[in-house]
């Protein structure tokens, strides 16, 4: 094999092949990038048997052939190479990567013991990408990241006739978001996506025109393939049955506050300064306002209060200062509306639903819901 590409492009592709591979594999092979001619130039490819990543490239190819090689070095040396055309071309078991005065060989694995790539089903359904993306960044900081319970360590996808639906949960909040999408198919279905992998479907493919999905299914590999410009990524997904959390969002809130988006994050990376590990911050809405108060360890304490309009009666709730965050993070209106849930015991607060405004009095689109566990207070 030999074959020149442009180096910002060649680094592009390999770096793409690289990032969703594990840090750590007991299978050597696994860490390769697989590197491969074709008619237009190359494919560059990469796959762990949970996750895969192909992506094509125009590239002058003098000698056709296929190798494999270890994926994060020749990264790292795309990366650092001068900016010149990329030269690779393959000696016996050696591969030689060359960049203006730079020269680089590296030792080649055995592509033979490399496993077929899985094959991607037809098309389920398109969605624009900057959506697409949007949408995975405000639903994938509710996903579990404790293994010990893998289904809530993905993303369900719901996808329907017009819309497809992300929900994400680790028990303590729940995020919900539903984007407008283009596909054929009538009935409903589901998919449950590992978060780590969609997260980087976001990531990479945010600034593309749109985005392909297909969901496969059949036999003990169901698997889910993401594609735009020239690019795929796949992935099992994960099997089980994703907790029916939907039912936890009330259909109507009569207690609710409203107020600034900017000034509420603000005001809580203020206050919860003072706070130790895993401590919540209690805010008291009234037709004052509300007060953020913080009580630290060593006698630290810290309080601000902000405008708030507040519909109903007063409320004090304890809230994960981070977790807070995370779901106003997803809130992309300059106000945004607190709703207080009820619950069977008048003491207990409910969780706290927290969604988008338009202004103060005009609510905002239910498009997207953060529905937060509040900490109780000890009375």
């Amino acid at each position: 094999m030999r074959f020149q590409a442009n180096r910002d492009v060649f680094s592009d592709a390999v770096s793409f092949a690289v990032k969703l591979l594990p840090q750590r594999t007991t299978l050597p092979i696994l860490s390769g990038v697989l590197i491969e001619t074709t008619e237009r130039g190359l494919t560059l490819s990469s796959f762990d048997y949970e996750v895969s990543a192909r992506t094509e490239i125009d590239a002058e190819v003098q000698e056709p052939g296929r190798v494999l090689v270890s994926g994060r070095l020749l990264a790292d040396i795309a990366n650092r190479l001068p900016s010149a055309p990329v030269e690779v071309r393959t000696d016996d078991n050696r591969v030689i990567v060359s960049g203006g005065s730079a020269r680089f060989t590296l030792l080649s694995m055995p592509v033979a013991e490399y496993p077929s790539l899985p094959v991607v089903g037809e098309p389920t359904g398109v969605i624009p990408a900057g959506n697409f993306s949007a949408a995975i960044a405000q639903v994938v900081v509710a996903a579990s990241r404790d293994d010990v319970t893998p289904v809530i360590t993905g993303v369900q996808l719901e996808a329907g006739p017009t819309a497809l639906g992300l929900v994400a949960t680790d028990r303590y909040r729940v995020a919900i978001r539903a984007i407008e999408w283009h596909t054929e198919q009538t009935d409903d279905s589901t998919a449950l996506v590992p978060a780590r992998t969609l997260q980087e479907v976001g990531r990479t493919f945010g600034g593309s025109g749109d985005v392909t999905i297909s969901i496969t299914r059949g036999g003990d590999r169901e698997l889910i393939g993401f594609s735009a410009d020239r690019r795929t990524v796949t992935s099992l997904l994960i099997k089980g049955n994703f907790p029916p959390v939907r039912r936890l969002f009330p259909d109507v809130v009569e207690n609710f506050a409203v107020l600034s988006t900017a000034e509420l994050v603000e005001a809580t990376r203020r206050v919860q300064l003072v706070l130790e590990r895993e401590a919540a911050l209690k805010y008291s809405f009234s037709t004052e306002g509300v007060t953020l108060e913080a009580a630290g360890g060593e006698q630290a304490q810290a309080s601000e209060q902000l405008d708030a309009v507040l519909t109903g009666p007063d409320m004090v709730v304890s809230l994960k200062p981070q977790f807070l965050l995370d779901g106003l993070s997803g809130v992309h209106t300059e106000f945004v509306r607190l709703s207080f849930t009820k619950t069977e015991n008048p003491n207990k607060p409910g969780p706290v639903l927290v969604t988008g405004q338009r202004s103060k009095d005009e609510a905002g689109s239910e498009d997207y819901r953060y529905l937060l566990q509040p900490n109780l207070l000890l009375r």
